[in-house]
């Protein structure tokens, strides 16, 4: 800012105070955007890692399940042969 100074008149003092401000702005505006482009990318991402979670659960239920069957199989297959065992 402030690179492209001339001569001192007042009036090029005012214009270059006015450059200077609008290339200001105009960095302010590329950031502002940035930002924005940033946060948007950052939300997608995490709502699409929260979609995953749910298919992952739901895989760690269904296997879960399926364990605690076979274990209540077991159970009674033991419980059957002490039973019988006793008889």
């Amino acid at each position: 800012m402030g690179s492209r100074r001339r001569g001192n008149t007042f009036t090029r003092f005012l214009e270059d105070i006015v450059d200077d401000t609008k290339d200001f702005v105009d960095d302010l505006i590329d950031r502002a955007k940035d930002v924005e482009e940033n946060t948007r990318d950052a939300a997608k991402d995490f709502v699409d890692d929260d979609e995953g979670d749910d298919d992952r659960d739901a895989q760690e239920a269904a296997a879960l399940r399926k364990q605690l069957a076979e274990l209540r199989a077991k159970i009674d297959e033991l419980t059957a042969l002490q039973e019988k065992g006793a008889s």
